[in-house]
């Protein structure tokens, strides 16, 4: 019934909320449902037994019959108050469980996603979407239910103690509610307008918040300070000031209760007045009608600011499931294989790809990655070798043609068993906020601590981790916030050495390295890319000198492709590349 009140888009969310949590939940809004029962039953008794608590005060004047009165009264209230205390406590219990599933819910759908997704919500959104929005469906339940049983059958009960003693005086009194719904609904309107502008000004909060943490290096630098906090007291300033407009427009709803409410119930009081001097009712009947009246005010003032308050919550409730609701491009098939045995040879089989319709990367391309050899890809930025590696590791389809593995479809492999016979170092290095050891143990779960530690000698990063004060049981911070840059790549670089997997993509892989360092990994790069297939991304031509094929890409399209010494033999695209870049330094020596 409450949902008519809400545009046919929310009322459609409002039943998809209810119908997946309601049967979730069951047992503890079942109890929470007899505690309100009984709320709106102890409320209507206690208007109720005002006609004989007059009556026998001030009519009969029998004492005894007082006394058992009182007693009823105190039974009464104490029994509304337990009824009270469950409800809270039951409602919090089912309302946590919610909030707990649905971001549980939400979390694993945005990790289903592929790359285009994050590219369309920025984290600080996603972050919003999973705390606040999880937090309104929660606060949505709880009004709908409150609302629905609480205060309506509380309405209900005194509505009927009211007609039951004064029927004429209770048709007087309902002249209030039309008029003040009239009013609630033009504020309903605003605030959800008001209320999504506030959502947005949150997510800007968030986000400023994450720049500045992730990009305190240059904010330092470049002295960026006053411009940071400009930007933050600009956002927190619009969610000040939305948050104040909702505020007035929530509150707008009283006075327009309390002066209708105030003009009703003083004229059915000088009516009533007259009804018991002229007309021969009892005092009793008075006041049990007058006490119905303004118990009554408050749930009818609860029950009319509810639309205002279920369109705030609805807000996030609709941002939550277009989360929930978004295509997952990236899914398994119906029956997933794993990878079929082989070393790891990747084909390219007359591929297309493009972002959007309008920036086609790829057309027919085919490209081989042959078991257990290394090929490098080079070429200006742009030219696709970053959309390559992704088409591997499987972050997207491609729109035409077939990439296999070991002779089988991506896509007719399992998430898992692909991923497992991969291993990856970036050139953006993330690392966990944990201890060196559990960012070294998701390489492979499984391995034995003899096996990390070798891993971290061979990427020559062991004697540094031993130089921090808890070795291999140090935080590193933030993404590694308190490693160097050549200390987190050598982290990654051991990450991927105790993966131990078939095929090795490195992208920049020893950008952050001096040369010193960077000499020492590439040597356990060589014992690391040894009979493995390996996808070697590259803008320092010197660091791929020794790879089996060199692909040269501008523009999605394959320029040369060849063993160094063979593409240094003519004057193609890559002797061009190296003779900008190599023979300088070879004439610097």
């Amino acid at each position: 019934m409450l949902a008519r009140f809400l545009p046919r888009a929310n009322r459609s969310l409002l039943y998809r909320l209810l119908s997946e949590n309601l049967r979730a939940q069951a047992p503890w809004y079942g109890i929470a449902t007899v505690a309100m029962f009984i709320i709106a039953g102890m409320t209507s008794l206690s208007a109720w037994i005002m006609k004989d608590i007059v009556n026998e005060t001030v009519v009969s004047q029998n004492l005894e019959r007082v006394l058992m009165l009182a007693g009823g009264v105190a039974l009464i209230f104490t029994v509304k108050g337990l009824a009270t205390y469950v409800q809270m406590v039951i409602l919090s219990k089912a309302g946590n469980s919610i909030i707990a599933t649905t971001q549980n819910r939400i979390f694993d759908r945005i990790l289903q996603q592929d790359l285009n997704f994050f590219m369309k919500y920025p984290s600080s959104e996603l972050v919003m979407r999973l705390t606040n929005n999880a937090q309104a469906a929660r606060t949505v339940m709880d009004l709908v239910l409150t609302s629905a049983i609480r205060d309506l059958f509380s309405l209900i009960g005194l509505m009927a103690v009211m007609i039951i003693q004064q029927p004429i005086l209770t048709l007087v009194s309902f002249v209030i509610g039309p008029a003040a719904f009239i009013g609630v609904r033009y504020l309903t309107l605003k605030v959800r307008e008001i209320m999504q502008q506030e959502l947005a000004s949150l997510g800007m909060i968030i986000q400023n918040v994450q720049e500045m943490t992730t990009g305190v290096r240059i904010i330092k630098a470049f002295g960026l300070e006053n411009y940071m906090r400009a930007r933050m007291e600009k956002y927190v300033g619009q969610v000040e000031q939305r948050a104040n407009s909702i505020a007035r427009l929530s509150a707008a709803s009283s006075p327009i209760m309390e002066t209708l409410s105030g003009l009703a119930i003083a004229g059915v009081i000088a009516l009533s007045g007259f009804w018991v001097v002229d007309g021969g009712k009892t005092p009793g009947e008075l006041m049990s009608f007058i006490t119905a009246l303004l118990l009554a005010y408050e749930p009818a003032k609860r029950l009319a600011r509810m639309r205002i308050n279920l369109e705030a919550g609805m807000v996030g409730v609709k941002m939550m499931y277009e989360i929930k609701d978004h295509p997952i491009r990236l899914e398994e098939s119906d029956n997933p294989k794993d990878v079929p045995p082989g070393r790891g040879e990747i084909v390219f089989d007359n591929v297309g790809f493009s972002y959007d319709a309008s920036n086609r990367l790829f057309e027919n391309l085919n490209l081989s990655f042959p078991a257990g050899k290394t090929t490098a890809l080079v070429g200006a930025s742009g030219g696709g070798k970053s959309t390559i590696i992704n088409l591997v590791m499987r972050l997207f389809d491609p729109d035409e043609g077939v990439i296999t593995v070991n002779g089988m479809d991506l896509r007719e492999i399992s998430f898992a068993s692909l991923r497992s016979h991969m291993s990856y170092v970036g050139q953006d290095t993330f690392l966990f906020n944990g201890t060196v050891r559990e960012n070294l143990m998701v390489g492979r779960e499984n391995s034995t601590e003899e096996e990390m530690i070798e891993a971290a000698k061979s990427a020559h990063a062991h004697d540094f981790i031993m130089n921090m004060p808890n070795g291999y049981d140090s935080a590193v911070g933030e993404n590694g916030g308190s490693l160097s840059g050549g200390q987190k790549q050598r982290l990654a670089i051991a990450r991927a050495m105790l993966r131990n997997a078939d095929i090795l993509i490195l992208d920049e892989a020893t950008s952050a390295l001096d040369s010193h360092a960077e000499a020492q990994v590439q040597d356990a790069l060589k014992r690391l890319t040894k009979d493995r297939t390996t996808i070697v991304i590259a803008h320092r031509l010197a660091t791929i000198a020794s790879a089996d094929n060199i692909v040269v890409l501008d523009s999605g399209r394959i320029l040369e492709q060849g063993p160094q010494k063979e593409l240094l033999s003519h004057n193609g695209p890559y002797r061009r590349l190296y003779e900008l870049q190599i023979l300088p330094q070879l004439e610097e020596a």
